[in-house]
Order: structure tokens, then C-alpha cells, then sequence
């Protein structure tokens, strides 16, 4: 009988390890203690219905558990007695004892206890407005909290996993406003004055060789995500207006994680972009800076050769190496080197014998020499370049200071190595559809740039915080699952 009455009284004992554990676990590793008594000093002495705390931690089970609106989270917590009580609500209604006065009883004159008529009892769950003021304050008192929440739990998943950080990577998203982006006839501004239209453009060549394009427009904002590519983690967010650039954000973003934390910088290998983040600046910046080797891959800029009326699209465009005189050792715009045999005209790929640190150069080998070749003008290509190197075949320097940092980069672009870093950078792809998903921006209620940037910074908090808690908990196999179980042995 005792367990029965225990059963009724401890909703945990009902739940043992369940769903509620996730929320526990983002509760108890998201460092939110300076944030939740910042709001507490601001409620000072006012009305204190629903406690700061608890009040906090019902925002955050609503990101938890996915919930896509306020109104939701509310019917959730009507119906679920053991969230309210983990959020720290009252389990059930409150009431308070009507008060009593002394009165005289109109037969006999005797003084009596007359109770006033009770008051409703008030429900345990806030209601929709007492979440709209709390939000309010949240988003324009603690937004700079928030942010620094996840530098904080950046440094914290530093200390557990000695390899996070060692791979990083870059990818800007795309965030629709709950805005149609039409301007109003009457106020001339939109429903999100935030907000502004954004456009990206994709393009390439398909399987038969014709030129295709794409483009994307929306009305919003873009989400600018730095995460670690190997564990599948967030390391730093920004948040701007649809139209801004993202190789500017970029830049900015790298400066600003590497100032807060140092040892995030000596700690990077390489950092991972697509094409559309490739410029000579970043690539730069990255090696020259931080000693972080760049895999961005590289976008097709030359156009000249192309006017020319025996241009062969199928063929790569190669320029010379050393355009200051007459040689025969050619490169493409992705960084390739080949020679070109003076004799025969045959191009071939140079032999890639490793990048040299101490001279900030990439060393590349004859191919003849290096794979037992025939090469009936190796010796004219040894007069071009200069060269009595014997045996061993011609070795070529391509020096980074001296040629065009955006092609040539420590990791030559379309190397085996440069292919498992690039290759990594798939992991924002699967944290960008997560954050459609799992946290439903995909379909939202969200106007204005800081409703936003605390809606989708809370996401990503709360992405870390769960990362966090199953690696302390030695589950490490389970650190990028945001609905997944914990299992009751875990």
C-alpha cells in the first residue's frame, strides 16, 4: 500500500528514466544561475505568482520537448503534473483560506466567526500573458546572457573532450521571418521592420555539360553557425538581417570566438567553408593568424580565357606558374600543378611531396622522377625551370607569400587530406536541419531580430548543454541525439 501511495505523491517514481530526464539534463549543465538571478532582481518585490526559476525553466522544457508555441508549452503543462513540478510549478491549484471576520448573530447577539466567500483558486500553470512578460524581459534585459551561455558551454565541452575545437567549420542558414515582407500602404514598413530580404545563388554544371543556376530569396534573417565538424556540436552563432554578407560574418566571428578563447585557436587544425566563403581575406586570415589551415573550397573566377575562340570547356583553364618567364610548369584556378612536356605537349600532374612549414611553401616533385615515368623533354624542362636537379627529377616551390593566397593553401584543394576535412563540413548541414526540425524554425510564430536571435540562440544552448551533460554522464555515443531516450542504466 505504501508503494501505491508513494506512486500517487512522486511523479518521478511514476516516471523513472524518462523523456523528462532530457529536460533534466539541459537544467542541470546549461549555466544559466547569473541570467535567472539578474530576472529575479528585476521582478524586485512585485507580484511573485509563478517564481522567476520555475518560470525560466518551463522556456526552456518548451525547447526541450520541441513545443511550437507558448500556447502549446501551456496545454503541455496543464496536462503534465510531473513537468510542472520539474519546471518547479505548484503540482496542484492554489487557494488561499478565505479570510475571516467576528460578527455579531442578529438573533441572540453573540459574537460569531463568519467566513468571506473563498476566492478562485489560482491555476498552477501561467497563463499566456505572464509568459508574454517574462519573455519580454528575457529578450531585452538578458539577450547578451544568452550569448555568452554558449561561449561558456563552448569552454566547458573544451575541458571534457580534448578534441573539440580541432575541427571547425562554417555555414550561414536561412531563416524565414514570421513576416510576408510586404510593406504595409498605411505605416510603410513591414510586420518585421527587423527583417529584410536575403538572396542566395547556387550554380554549376550538370551530368551533360550545361550551365545550371539557382536562386533562393527569402524574407528574414540568416543564421551564421561556426560548429566543431567531428562532433557534430555548435561553437559560436551569429545572427544578422537576411541580406548581410557571410564572408564578412565570417571574419568577424573568427576574431571574436578566438579573442574570447584563446585556446580555441591553438587548439584548431582546419577550418572547413563552401565555395561561397572563399576569398583571399578568410584564407589568409586563417593560416597567416591563427596557423588554421584553411579547406575552402575554391570558386571559379577567371573569365579571360574563356573569350577565346579555341576555349574547350571541357578542359580545365591552366595559367602559367611562373608568369615572368618561359617555363613549362602550368596550374588551374583550384590550385592543381602540372608540367607540360616541352616535346611531346603532354600535360601531367606534378608529384604533391608535402607542404614545408619552415619555408611557407608547397614542394611538388616531377612525375616522371617520382613515378618512373618516360618523359622525352625532361631535360628542355630542366633548362626552363633553371635546374640541374639530376636523378631525383625537378622540385617545384610554390611559396604562399608569393603567389595568390586564395588558390594555394597549405592543404592543396582536391587532396586526399583536403577531401576528409572539406568532407566533414557536413555536419552543419545535419545541425542546420535540426534547428528546422527538432527546434521547428522551419515553421515558427517569430518576428523581430532579438525574439530571434534569443529563440534561436536558446537552441543552440540547449543543443550544447544536452552534448554536455551525456558526455559527463559517459555517454558519448549519444551526444549529438536531442530526442533520444537515456537509457535507465545511462
Amino acid at each position: 500500500m505504501a508503494a501505491i501511495e508513494l506512486s500517487l505523491v512522486d511523479w518521478r517514481a511514476v516516471e523513472g528514466r524518462s523523456d523528462l530526464d532530457r529536460f533534466y539534463l539541459v537544467r542541470d549543465h546549461l549555466p544559466d544561475a547569473r541570467l535567472v538571478q539578474y530576472l529575479e532582481v528585476m521582478r524586485g518585490a512585485g507580484r511573485d505568482d509563478y517564481p522567476v526559476a520555475a518560470m525560466w525553466n518551463a522556456v526552456l522544457a518548451g525547447v526541450v520537448f520541441q513545443h511550437p508555441s507558448i500556447e502549446a508549452l501551456i496545454r503541455e503543462l496543464g496536462r503534465n503534473p510531473a513537468l510542472r513540478e520539474a519546471c518547479g510549478f505548484a503540482v496542484l491549484p492554489l487557494q488561499k483560506k478565505p479570510p475571516a471576520h467576528v460578527v455579531p448573530d442578529a438573533d441572540t447577539g453573540r459574537m460569531t466567526i463568519a467566513y468571506a466567500a473563498p476566492e478562485a483558486a489560482r491555476a498552477a500553470v501561467p497563463g499566456s500573458w505572464n509568459f508574454s512578460r517574462f519573455l519580454a524581459n528575457v529578450i531585452e534585459q538578458t539577450l547578451g546572457m544568452v550569448t555568452q551561455m554558449i561561449t561558456t558551454l563552448r569552454e566547458q565541452l573544451m575541458e571534457v573532450l580534448p578534441a573539440f575545437g580541432c575541427h571547425l567549420g562554417y555555414d550561414g542558414k536561412a531563416i524565414d521571418s514570421h513576416s510576408t515582407g510586404r510593406v504595409s500602404r498605411t505605416t510603410g514598413a513591414t510586420s518585421d521592420p527587423d527583417a529584410d530580404w536575403g538572396k542566395h545563388e547556387t550554380s554549376g554544371v550538370d551530368a551533360s555539360g550545361k550551365p545550371w543556376k539557382k536562386i533562393k530569396s527569402w524574407f528574414g534573417y540568416g543564421v551564421h553557425l561556426i560548429a566543431d565538424t567531428h562532433y557534430e556540436i555548435p561553437v559560436a552563432m551569429h545572427l544578422t538581417p537576411a541580406s548581410h554578407a557571410e564572408q564578412i560574418q565570417l571574419r568577424v566571428m573568427l576574431k571574436e570566438i578566438f579573442a574570447e578563447t584563446p585556446e580555441l585557436a591553438e587548439r584548431c587544425r582546419d577550418f572547413s567553408a563552401d565555395r561561397g566563403l572563399d576569398s583571399t581575406e578568410t584564407k589568409t586570415l586563417l593560416w597567416e593568424t591563427y596557423g588554421i589551415r584553411p579547406l575552402i573550397d575554391t570558386r571559379e573566377l577567371w573569365r579571360e580565357e574563356k573569350q577565346h575562340p579555341d576555349y574547350d570547356p571541357a578542359k580545365p583553364i591552366t595559367r602559367p606558374l611562373f608568369p615572368e618567364r618561359v617555363d613549362t610548369i602550368v596550374h588551374t584556378e583550384k590550385g592543381s600543378v602540372h608540367c607540360i612536356c616541352p616535346q611531346t605537349g603532354e600535360q601531367r600532374d606534378l608529384a604533391f611531396q608535402g607542404f614545408e612549414a619552415d619555408r611557407n611553401a608547397l614542394k611538388y616533385r616531377c612525375p616522371a622522377a617520382a613515378y618512373g615515368l618516360e618523359c622525352q623533354g625532361r631535360e628542355r624542362c630542366h633548362q626552363a625551370g633553371g635546374v640541374t636537379p639530376g636523378e631525383y627529377g625537378r622540385i617545384v616551390r610554390i611559396s604562399l607569400d608569393d603567389h595568390d593566397r586564395r588558390i594555394f593553401v597549405p592543404t592543396p584543394h582536391g587532396s586526399p587530406s583536403w577531401h576528409r576535412g572539406y568532407n566533414r563540413r557536413s555536419a552543419l548541414e545535419r545541425i542546420n536541419n535540426r534547428i528546422d526540425h527538432s527546434f521547428g524554425f522551419e515553421r515558427h510564430f517569430i518576428r523581430g531580430l532579438a525574439k530571434m536571435q534569443t529563440r534561436v540562440g536558446l537552441a543552440l544552448a540547449v543543443m550544447m548543454a544536452m552534448a554536455l551533460g551525456h558526455v559527463k554522464d559517459g555517454r558519448l555515443g549519444q551526444m549529438r541525439s536531442l530526442v533520444q531516450p537515456i537509457p535507465a542504466t545511462g
